[in-house]
């Protein structure tokens, strides 16, 4: 109001006449929606070749997405929470006392839903080379194609982490990275989400070990019958985008994880 008055557009104008103007032209000055821009120059082809990995699983192989999901916080409520009754919200009590954190390392098959998971203190490299080894030993065949993120330790490093896993498992891993700022082409990030508002929102942990019995024997349910979010997206009539027919792409699939 004040701007428009001090660059004479109006001599003045009342408070109603502005939500009049506003409302008509449906413009919302009080409501900001986030985004978040990548740069990849490579984003179009990244996403591309990791859409078709799922959508198109290539011969004797399996893809796999990985990621971490750090900081779980065991908050532990002082008092209950009350339940919802007619005409009233349930209640939460504010106040919570901190138990310990846990980091979830995790692997989700695309096209079955099966899920390997550990749970530990802390998110280093070698956690991970650790978690990768199981992986490994519950795939023991066939290529593996690995989508993660671009986090400093799915990188190879100074000692080559990867390119010296790779060798020990002769080669079968292939690397997918996503673009910058585009984690949510990593499908593990739904069944992060699926984990934390079944199991995790709600909840009151009186230590670190209760919260990670929790996740993982969630997990260890969600195995007896696992969903692939990929099926459950497309049976709903969701669409991934594909390359068309002629389109070049580059490709963005590495056999070690050094950047370049």
């Amino acid at each position: 109001m004040l701007q428009a008055i001090e660059r004479g557009v109006v001599e003045e104008i009342s408070w109603t006449s502005v939500q009049r103007i506003l409302a008509e032209g449906e413009v919302r000055p009080h409501k900001v929606e986030g985004w978040l821009h990548s740069t990849d120059p490579f984003f179009r082809e990244r996403v591309k070749e990791i859409v078709e990995l799922y959508l198109h699983l290539p011969a004797d192989s399996v893809v796999l997405c990985v990621d971490e999901k750090p900081g779980m916080q065991a908050l532990e409520r002082r008092y209950p929470d009350r339940p919802a009754k007619p005409g009233k919200l349930r209640r939460r009590e504010y106040e919570y006392k901190r138990q310990g954190t846990q980091t979830l390392l995790c692997a989700f098959e695309v096209h079955k839903g099966r899920v390997l998971a550990q749970c530990g203190d802390t998110r280093k490299a070698t956690d991970l080379v650790r978690f990768m080894e199981e992986v490994a030993v519950q795939y023991p065949t066939g290529t593996v194609h690995l989508v993660w993120d671009n986090l400093s330790i799915h990188f190879d490093g100074k000692d080559d982490r990867w390119t010296l896993f790779n060798e020990r498992h002769g080669g079968r891993f292939v690397f997918h990275y996503t673009p910058k700022h585009a984690s949510w082409v990593n499908q593990v990030e739904c069944f992060f989400s699926i984990l934390e508002r079944q199991s995790l929102r709600d909840a009151s942990f009186k230590s670190k070990e209760q919260l990670r019995d929790q996740v993982l024997t969630f997990i260890e349910f969600w195995n007896r019958k696992p969903s692939s979010t990929l099926s459950a997206r497309t049976s709903n009539g969701g669409t991934f985008p594909t390359a068309t027919a002629g389109q070049a792409t580059r490709s963005t699939s590495r056999r070690a994880g050094s950047l370049r």
